[in-house]
């Protein structure tokens, strides 16, 4: 076996999507050299479906650093979004309740912009390696072991290793069960997504509750449109035909007063959902971001939003850290944990408020329409959901 080559970095990170190349990118602004791997290839990320609802936040966070203005360019501003139930269409309003908006800008371009601007500014952003493992993270000089896209064996060796590499992180199962405590909650239902040539349906996003089951009418562009439908986890999306899902689609909408413009379906998938928290998000010289760290239900819109807001975060720990300050990356933890919690909440109740449950009956389902219009009838409960959506401030 031929030698390592060796790379030295401040920073080492696992995980190029928006997360690990968000933090490099705010660490080079400060100075601070990084080295990010990612075992998929970077055309393989561009190409995979994500949700894309950014909070305010986030978008700033993209726009005054540098990193996109595209964002408010192509991203589409929504000031508020839409609860169907018992029958009819409810509009939120974020901008009069909050004060704030989302943008609708998908996930995949803005793992593009990041991944374009790292590449410009020659960051060492390593794609399609392979056997990546992850060593002495206890102590002073942690490493990361792989085998480079060139077929060569590589190991970057840090003072800080930062875990950004997803739910199925493997820096975080490197971390001994004893050293962490998991939360975790399965829920037994996921969504059907469908990606469908098609006008918009509605100007910003709709929740939809009904009998049959929950759906989400959300939007990519004018003539592509995402999707989604409640559905059984263990659904096989080869068993529905085009017509069978705009029926399903159109009877759940239809109930509360909508119907759908239809079009081609040019994407099927099923995306199962769960929550997971892990405590503490530090162990040793090593810290998780992101999705190695917390997953939560697509429903309130979260996921991509909360890394961006760890990284942010953690920029300021790390370059305390590296001043001297370790404590300050258990400070980044606790900071973190706070909104994560927010989030868990957040997105538990929306979606235990607008799915059907197994076994529910009558009594249930009025019991959620009567959520639903305490929701829309009260001002401060519609300007929580409003806070919480477009995110709580960072500060």
């Amino acid at each position: 076996m031929s030698a390592r080559e060796v790379t030295t970095t401040r920073v080492g990170i696992v995980g190029g999507g928006p997360a690990g190349l968000m933090l490099s990118h705010l660490l080079a602004r400060r100075g601070i050299d990084s080295v990010v791997v990612d075992h998929r290839t970077r055309d393989e990320i561009e190409r995979t479906v994500r949700a894309g609802i950014l909070e305010a936040d986030s978008v700033r966070l993209l726009s005054e650093t540098g990193v996109s203005d595209r964002v408010l360019s192509d991203g589409d501003r929504h000031g508020g979004t839409y609860l169907a139930f018992g029958g009819r269409l409810h509009h939120i309003d974020f901008q009069e309740l909050a004060g704030a908006s989302v943008w609708l800008y998908p996930q995949t371009e803005v793992f593009v912009d990041l991944a374009d601007t790292r590449a410009a500014a020659g960051g060492d952003v390593r794609f399609g390696v392979s056997d990546t493992s992850v060593h002495d993270i206890t102590g002073e000089r942690p490493s990361i072991r792989f085998t480079g896209a060139d077929g060569n064996a590589h190991e970057v060796r840090c003072r800080y290793l930062v875990g950004a590499d997803g739910s199925h992180s493997l820096c975080r199962h490197a971390i001994p069960p004893t050293a962490i405590r998991q939360y975790r909650k399965e829920y037994p239902f996921a969504w059907f997504g469908i990606l469908c040539e098609a006008p918009r349906s509605a100007p910003e996003l709709i929740y939809n509750h009904s009998d049959r089951g929950f759906a989400l009418i959300s939007q990519r562009t004018e003539t592509t449109q995402r999707m989604y439908f409640q559905c059984d986890p263990d659904e096989d999306v080869d068993a529905w035909s085009d017509d069978a899902i705009w029926s399903e689609l159109q009877a759940r909408v239809g109930a509360n007063g909508h119907e759908l413009p239809e079009g081609p379906i040019t994407g099927k998938s099923v995306l199962r959902f769960r929550s997971n928290v892990v405590e503490p998000m530090r162990y040793g010289s090593m810290v998780l971001a992101g999705d190695a760290a917390h997953t939560v239900p697509p429903t309130g819109a979260k996921g991509l939003n909360l890394a961006l807001a760890d990284v942010r975060v953690l920029t300021d720990a790390l370059g305390q850290a590296l001043a001297g300050d370790d404590d300050a990356l258990d400070e980044y933890s606790r900071r973190a944990l706070d909104r994560v919690w927010r989030s868990q909440h957040f997105s538990y109740w929306m979606t235990s408020m607008l799915h059907r449950h197994d076994g529910a009956d009558a009594f249930d389902l009025r019991r959620q329409v009567a959520e639903l219009r305490s929701v829309v009838g009260s001002t401060a409960g519609a300007t929580y959901l409003a806070e919480a959506y477009t995110g709580w401030p960072s500060g």
